[in-house]
C-alpha cells in the first residue's frame, strides 16, 4: 500500500514534485507562447479568457506551486507536492466513479517512454473493473506539424493506451512510440469511434493534446501535466478538463509506478 506520506516522499525523492527537471525558462517560454495563442502550446484548447503572461504565471503558481514572481527567470522550477496529491485524489475519485459504472474509456499519451507504464496500470484495471477500454482508428495516419516540420504518423495502441508512431519505424503495439503535443490524434480517435457507431468515451485519460483535444471537444478527460504545459490549467479553469495533476512528466517510467497504486487505492480498484 502507498500512504499518502510515503508517496509525498517518493515524490520528492525522485524529482516527480520539489525541484524538477523542467527549467524556469521553458515554463516560461510557454507562458509567453501560450499567451500569443501559439498552437504548439494551446495543443488543442481554445481559451475563452484573454491569459496574458502574468495571468498564467498566477494561475501556474495556484494549480503547481511555481514561483508567482516573474523576477524569478532560471533555474529549475518547482512543483508542490501538496497540490500533487491533492490532484491524485480528485484524479482517482474520476477513475472510481467511471469503473463503479462499468463506463467506455479512452487512454493516450504524448510521453509514451515515461508515462505508458502509469496509464496502461489504470487501463488494466478499468478493464478488469467492466470497463471498456477504447482502441479505435488503430493504424490510421495523421500529419503533424512538429518543429522539424510536417511528419505522418501512425496511431497505434501499446497496451490499450493510445500514441503515435512514425511511419515506417518500429513494429504495431511495440513501445515506445515519439513525443507529441498534437491534438490531432484523439480528434481522429473520437471521430473514428463515432462513426464506427461504437461506444464513444465516458473519460478521457493522458496528457498533453490527448486531454484538451478531448476536453475541448467536450468529452470529461483528466490527466498529468508539467510546469510547462499551462494549456492543461488553462482547460481546467475554463471548465473543459475535470483534473489536471501537477508533476514532471519526464522522468523515468518506474518513478510513475507508485503513482498508479495510489490512485488504484484511492479507486478502490487495488488487485
Amino acid at each position: 500500500m502507498v500512504t499518502s506520506g510515503a508517496l509525498r516522499a517518493h515524490l520528492l525523492a525522485v524529482r516527480l514534485a520539489g525541484e524538477v527537471g523542467t527549467s524556469r525558462e521553458d515554463s516560461l517560454r510557454s507562458y509567453r507562447l501560450f499567451a500569443a495563442r501559439d498552437p504548439r502550446v494551446l495543443i488543442g484548447i481554445d481559451p475563452e479568457g484573454a491569459w496574458g503572461q502574468r495571468d498564467l504565471l498566477e494561475l501556474m503558481a495556484e494549480r503547481c506551486g511555481v514561483s508567482a514572481d516573474p523576477r524569478h527567470t532560471s533555474g529549475p522550477d518547482v512543483i508542490d507536492p501538496e497540490r500533487t496529491l491533492a490532484a491524485l485524489d480528485a484524479f482517482a475519485t474520476r477513475i472510481g466513479e467511471v469503473a463503479r459504472r462499468g463506463a467506455p474509456v479512452l487512454f493516450g499519451t504524448g510521453h509514451p517512454r515515461p508515462l505508458l507504464g502509469f496509464y496502461a496500470g489504470l487501463a488494466d484495471a478499468l478493464s478488469a473493473a467492466g470497463c471498456e477500454v477504447l482502441t479505435p482508428a488503430q493504424g490510421r495516419c495523421v500529419d503533424i506539424l512538429t518543429r522539424f516540420g510536417l511528419r505522418t504518423c501512425a496511431l497505434d495502441y501499446a497496451r490499450r493506451v493510445g500514441l503515435v508512431r512514425e511511419t515506417g519505424g518500429g513494429r504495431p503495439g511495440c513501445e515506445p512510440g515519439v513525443h507529441c503535443h498534437s491534438p490531432l490524434p484523439v480528434r481522429v480517435v473520437l471521430e473514428a469511434a463515432a462513426e464506427d457507431g461504437g461506444p464513444l468515451p465516458e473519460l478521457v485519460v493522458g496528457d498533453h493534446g490527448w486531454v484538451c483535444g478531448a476536453g475541448q471537444l467536450g468529452f470529461e478527460a483528466i490527466g498529468l501535466a508539467d510546469t510547462d504545459d499551462p494549456a492543461l490549467f488553462v482547460g481546467e479553469a475554463e471548465g473543459r478538463v475535470s483534473v489536471v495533476v501537477p508533476v514532471d512528466d519526464g522522468v523515468r517510467s518506474e518513478y510513475y509506478g507508485p503513482l498508479t497504486r495510489y490512485v488504484l487505492k484511492r479507486a478502490c480498484l487495488s488487485q
